[in-house]
């Protein structure tokens, strides 16, 4: 099974390297400094307690790759929800239309916008501690398993290819499980991210503020209105379990998540518009208010556009600024 990781970051830096480790043919599609780094050393993956340097292939586009026909690879998007319009548009040019997609990405909006353009697409609901903030360098910071990723079909089902790549990423070091109804899980994901912003915004003192607490009860009245089920707390508790073990790498702990990276990397661009302006767009359809997620999402895009560091606010000031 040839897999193509498209977007070699946190999350698939780490999917591609461990894949690559276990024998699995992988190639990476990467950009900037960071292909560069890797096209000339190899892939930095820093795991606890061990660092290697992987000679995986890297390019930087889809139209670089040799893609078989007759045995269509798997393609593994894990870029970040931004850039997955002219993501998939580059792979549709090039790659055969019975090729399947995997959107490794949060946010819920991506398999709508591959399924326009890939029968065969599919949802992983990624669970995965990672950094990377150094061009050709990925870090994972959980073990012995490196992250949970739950799969299944889209819009729901499971077929075998679902059961190879579950049996792929458990051989690799994750915690796959295949899952019929995974948008279900992807929802429950997405009401977790809206704390993304607020870890951007405000740094670790984010993390359960007040602020953090209303986007969350927005996110979950806006779904209910829309009919969209999710799992609970309970749910979601149990499936993690003790399996996520933050540990440190040789260079650091993990410091935030891809939000508070962006930030950090000063990308430029941050994936707010579909996290909580996703909610924000349902409470609009659906009669739902939905203040802290309007001022996160345009508080967060204007910080990546000026290129602010993560961490410049107080939670009680975003607070404030809701009653301003």
């Amino acid at each position: 099974m040839q897999v193509i990781v498209f977007g070699a970051g946190g999350i698939g830096g780490v999917i591609g390297a461990q894949l690559f480790r276990q024998g699995q043919p992988v190639q990476l599609i990467a950009r900037g400094a960071h292909l560069a780094a890797i096209q000339q050393s190899g892939l930095g993956l820093e795991l606890p307690g061990e660092s290697l340097r992987l000679p995986i292939q890297a390019v930087a586009d889809p139209s670089h790759i040799d893609w078989d026909q007759d045995d269509p690879a798997v393609v593994i998007l894990a870029v970040k929800s931004q850039d997955t319009e002219q993501a998939l548009r580059s792979v549709a040019l090039v790659a055969p239309p019975q090729t399947a997609v995997v959107c490794a990405q949060n946010g819920v909006e991506n398999e709508r916008r591959a399924l326009r353009l890939f029968a065969n697409t599919y949802a992983m609901c990624v669970m995965c501690p990672t950094t990377h903030l150094e061009p050709g360098v990925v870090q994972a910071h959980s073990a012995p398993v490196t992250g949970l990723l739950d799969l299944g079909r889209y819009p729901n089902g499971v077929d075998p290819l679902v059961e190879t790549l579950a049996r792929a990423m458990n051989e690799a070091s994750f915690d796959s499980r295949a899952v019929p109804d995974v948008m279900r899980w992807k929802y429950t994901k997405l009401l977790k991210n809206l704390s993304n912003a607020v870890e951007a915004l405000c740094g670790p003192a984010g993390r359960g503020s007040e602020i953090d607490t209303l986007a969350r009860r927005e996110g979950e009245a806006a779904l209910r209105a829309a009919g969209i089920d999710f799992a609970s707390d309970a749910e979601d508790a149990q499936r993690r379990g003790s399996l996520l073990q933050l540990q440190r790498t040789r260079r650091s702990e993990w410091s935030g998540g891809s939000s508070w990276q962006s930030l950090a990397r000063g990308a430029g661009s941050i994936e707010a518009d579909y996290l909580n302006a996703e909610i924000v767009l349902l409470g609009r359809l659906h009669g739902v208010a939905t203040p802290a997620n309007e001022l996160l999402g345009r508080m967060a895009n204007e910080s990546a556009c000026s290129g602010s560091a993560p961490g410049q606010w107080r939670p009680d000031q975003l607070v404030d600024l809701l009653g301003a």
